[in-house]
């Protein structure tokens, strides 16, 4: 750590009681947000209250040190980046203090979308809503200003803002909203200078300001000076929202709320061209739309490829594409406007020729999806090229629309640049993201040029070169060519409110002019010869330094694909994303750092020792391998993957420590348990035995443990003769059998073949079969699962080729023959295992789906609550256990849609993490205590215990469930009774 960085972490401490974060890892982190800039802070704070802020502010301000607000990091123009103290209010400052009939106050760090939930029970909203809303923090909208799709019924955040409780650039904490001038004046307080000193720029530029605004219906460039001094009235909350935090930072908001529309539908209008759409959209909002978005043929092109719901939907000859809600008081009023609409556009003017029309809530949710999606889906796109967000945020004036998209694309095609367009066409704004490659220099100017000559074009009809997205580092440079002699005005306005310049300085008044190259973030894999050399810097990783079976720029190309939109930290209860972030809020938790940190240490920003070192270590073990992150990435970006690698060379180094290392070989260590069955059982129902076991292993004493087997299934498959390949026709399955089922619970084991024979099926246990190792893997023990997954495949392989579909009951098992051991070792074998395998359950619902499932089923009278393991989710879209379970009369599914269980395999059985554990997996908990649900119902064995360690109620595999009906197994009373060894061992 440099002088200054430890020097300022010490004064920080010295004056505040919260987080002070100086070390190399955690400013990497907070270097990068959604825009294409990277700038590393001096130093991050994470407040727990107003007060730090207070502290931090006057510190920075006596020492002339920049101060910079962040929320999610979800910024598309670098808003939140800088050299100086990042402030992090996403992190603690996330509380809704107040509830009114018509406003409610909350801290910066609320999320908009958690906050619309709880609003949402009071028949209320806040209206404005960015795509970005499920991740975007109260603090965020308001600092540059937001609105998004439903401004036509809604407005922008500036609309809505009752007041606001802001700390000065001096550490002032005051409050703004309207008031009379002459109260705004009265004292000799800071905030009176302040309000005296506005008030006469307001009064002398006042033509000024009204000769350079834009004609748009929206805008966010430059200092919002309209309306802040009307009758006699100062309202300076209206202009510090969209500030960007370079006036003052907000602490608390008292924001209006509106009453939630009632009923509301879609119609999806798609034209042969492009201008036709735009023709469309001038008459859509007269009509009564709350909204009207633009798509157009390259977006609707990737939704087709990347989600099977849309590949159908979108027509293949659509150049674009209009999304239309209408609200109303009633279905039968909003089914009315919709028709209306397609009338209008399609039947009279004969604009569209194809149009969809909905009012299901579904599958308006589904449309709506798309377009929140737009740009992260836009990463998907193979190759260097990425769609950068620079110059996309243009706004201009409706009615011109039509003759601007063809400007546009002139523009576009004479520097031979392809481009995405998105559009909030009702209110003229316009999301162009041009395809280059940000490692390519004449790419870099070619984005800078075609800026310009764009800029040039909208400012010649009155528009805006920032809509909504804010002016950041992207667009400040450009703010005096919009205004013109206002930008002196501007400055002026920022030196009345921060004379030294220390709030979040280059945005809206550039303080240092500085070359864009200089902001880029680095996107070029650094590597190094053998000698020790480096190019561009004495840094970099060799291809024969990797673990897993890929290269330094398979790796680079994986770092790329995340343009950190933060989506991985929603925490809404439609997407399941990252359990550990949900409920430790902090950046390093959240899957876009790991992300972050390995494009450092590729493009030579952090050592590649550092990924050795136990901070390093510390953050990637926050990541539990669920690869929910990697399913609901709107880009795809396989975090798992790359925490595995990191983990893997921390373990190349120093090993594991020993708790680690039991559980990298518990498969092992359950071997010996079972062989000295009695002795270990003992142990497991032992308070003194499990204390030990505690101190020695790290087993978590609070941990319910299933007891061992009488028998493994190994052993009773060879009893069996199912250890001898079949000479039967037709279907057949190799059945890998995971430890859980093998030396735990072989009922499983025996009522999945119950089922397959039952039906038909042979099928074949081979007794030299390895667990699969997912432990290992999780925990970074790669050359010991290499060595099982070597054995596992060359038997695996071979059953492939002789004609046997691969079949295993545990979801983490099939991860590993599906994914993971690709990923280790990226051979042919692994490739054919893969291809060759499928869940348990998965398998028999393929054999419904045939018509050659028996239908045979007995009524099964039970409740049972659902949940849906992460690696099921990851591996299918949907799990067959639920389908299945439906198939069985008299059988109640009630599906437990709560997120991660928080058992993540071995993560929820140490000591250290049994706490977190139960935290990530509460809601679930909770859910299943509910008095209607008798029974729990899971495939994963680790979510069986986590779902049995606070209920009384058993929970059992669907294969069980399903076997029961059929008469092959226990009763419906026998698995529903709890085991005496499952009672709570505290």
């Amino acid at each position: 750590m440099d002088p200054e960085r430890e020097r300022i972490r010490a004064d920080l401490r010295g004056v505040i009681d919260c987080e002070v974060l100086c070390d190399d890892l955690s400013l990497q982190m907070y270097s990068t947000d959604a825009s294409i800039f990277e700038v590393k802070p001096l130093a991050v704070i994470r407040p727990r209250r107003a007060q730090e802020v207070v502290a931090c502010v006057r510190y920075a301000n006596d020492n002339k040190i920049p101060v910079h607000a962040r929320g999610s990091g979800s910024g598309l123009a670098g808003e939140s980046l800088g050299p100086g103290i990042v402030i992090d209010f996403a992190h603690a400052l996330r509380r809704v203090i107040e509830y009114g009939e018509h406003a409610v106050r909350v801290q910066p760090g609320v999320i908009l979308a958690q906050l619309n939930r709880q609003l949402a029970e009071l028949g209320q909203i806040f209206g404005p809503d960015p795509a970005n809303r499920a991740i975007a923090t109260m603090g965020g909208v308001l600092s540059v200003d937001a609105s998004g799709s439903h401004w036509l019924l809604h407005g922008s955040a500036r609309d809505h803002v009752e007041s606001l409780q802001v700390i000065l650039a001096n550490g002032d904490q005051v409050e703004f909203g309207p008031e009379p001038v002459e109260a705004a004046l009265e004292g000799d307080s800071n905030k009176a200078r302040i309000c005296a000193g506005l008030v006469d720029i307001l009064q002398r530029n006042k033509a000024l300001i009204e000769k350079h605004a834009p004609a748009t219906a929206v805008n966010c460039a430059g200092y919002q000076l309209d309306g802040v001094l009307e009758n006699g009235t100062l309202d300076v909350s209206k202009l510090l929202v969209g500030s960007e935090g370079t006036l003052g930072l907000i602490t608390e908001a008292t924001l209006r709320v509106s009453p939630r529309v009632k009923h509301r539908g879609l119609v999806l209008l798609f034209f042969e061209k492009l201008d036709l759409a735009a023709k469309a959209a001038l008459e859509i909002p007269a009509l009564g739309a709350s909204a009207c978005d633009l798509l157009d043929r390259r977006v609707l092109a990737i939704a087709r490829e990347t989600d099977r719901r849309y590949l159908n939907l979108f027509p293949t000859e659509a150049e674009a594409m209009l999304l239309v809600e209408m609200p109303g008081e009633s279905t039968s009023e909003v089914q009315d406007r919709l028709n209306h609409t397609v009338d209008r556009i399609r039947r009279r003017r004969r604009w569209a020729f194809h149009a969809i029309v909905t009012t299901s809530p579904e599958e308006v949710g589904v449309y709506w999806e798309l377009a929140r999606r737009i740009a992260p889906i836009l990463y998907r796109l193979k190759g260097t090229t990425r769609p950068l967000p620079y110059f996309e945020d243009l706004a201009i004036p409706p009615q011109k629309l039509p003759e601007f998209l063809t400007t546009a694309q002139n523009v576009l095609k004479r520097h031979h640049v392809t481009a995405s367009l998105f559009a909030h066409a009702g209110q003229g704004q316009l999301h162009i993201r041009p395809l280059l490659n940000l490692a390519d220099p004449d790419d870099v100017t070619r984005m800078q040029q075609v800026a310009s000559e764009l800029y040039d074009e909208v400012l010649k009809i009155r528009g805006t070169i920032s809509g909504q997205n804010g002016d950041g580092l992207s667009r400040t440079p450009y703010l005096e060519r919009q205004f013109g002699p206002l930008y002196t005005v501007f400055q002026e306005v920022k030196r009345l409110f921060d004379p030294a310049g220390v709030l979040n300085p280059d945005k809206k008044i550039v303080a240092t002019p500085r070359p864009l190259e200089s902001l880029i973030r680095p996107v070029t894999v650094v590597t190094q010869s053998e000698n020790g050399e480096a190019l561009p810097v004495r840094r970099g990783i060799r291809d024969e330094q990797l673990t897993l079976a890929w290269s330094t720029e398979e790796m680079g190309s994986a770092v790329r694909a995340c343009n950190g939109c933060a989506r991985c930290r929603t925490s809404g209860a439609d997407a399941r994303m990252c359990p550990i972030f949900r409920f430790e809020p902090k950046e390093e938790a959240s899957p876009r750092a790991k992300a972050n940190l390995l494009r450092g240490v590729l493009t030579g920003q952090v050592a590649p020792e550092e990924m050795a070192t136990e901070p390093f270590r510390k953050i990637v073990d926050l990541c539990v391998n669920c690869h929910q992150c990697r399913v609901e990435c709107p880009a795809t970006v396989d975090i798992p993957k790359i925490v595995t690698e990191v983990k893997a060379q921390y373990y190349e180094t120093n090993g594991l420590s020993f708790s680690d290392s039991v559980l990298a070989k518990i498969d092992r260590w359950a071997a010996w348990g079972h062989f000295f069955r009695p002795l270990a059982n003992w142990a497991i129902r032992n308070r003194g035995a499990r204390w030990l076991l505690e101190k020695i292993f790290g087993i978590a004493q609070g941990r319910k443990l299933p007891l061992f087997a009488r028998r493994s299934f190994l052993r009773l498959a060879q009893r069996r003769r199912l250890s001898r390949p079949t000479r039967r026709s037709g279907r057949k399955v190799f059945y890998f059998v995971d430890m859980y089922a093998n030396l735990f619970d072989p009922q499983l084991a025996e009522a999945l073949v119950s089922i397959l024979e039952h039906n038909g099926v042979a099928v074949y246990v081979h007794l030299g079969q390895m667990p699969s190792a997912m432990p290992a893997i999780s925990l970074g023990a790669i050359p010991p699962a290499q060595k099982a997954a070597q054995q596992n495949l060359r038997l695996l392989a071979e059953a492939v080729r002789q004609g046997y579909e691969i079949v295993a009951t545990e979801p983490s098992a099939v991860m590993c023959l599906k994914h993971e051991y690709r990923q280790l070792l990226g051979s042919e074998e692994a490739d054919l295992v893969a291809n060759g395998t499928t869940e348990a359950c998965h398998y028999i619902w393929g054999l419904h789906q045939s018509g050659e499932l028996n239908l045979d089923f007995r009524p099964l009278h039970v409740s049972v609550g659902y949940h849906t393991p992460c690696h099921i989710r990851a591996l299918y879209q949907e799990s067959a256990g639920a389908r299945l379970l439906k198939l069985v009369p008299g059988l109640q599914l009630r599906s437990i849609e709560k997120g991660c269980s928080g058992m993540a395999g071995a993560f929820g059985l140490s000591k250290k993490n049994f706490r977190s554990s139960l935290r990530a997996g509460w809601d679930m908990i909770s859910s299943l205590r509910d008095p209607q649900i008798q029974i729990g119902s899971s495939e994963c064995s680790a979510c069986k215990m986590q779902m049995e360690q606070g209920t009384a109620k058993s929970t059992v595999h669907p294969l069980k469930l399903l076997a029961a009906s059929y008469g092959l197994g226990p009763g419906l009373d026998q698995l529903a009774a709890r085991a005496p060894h499952e009672l709570t061992v505290s």
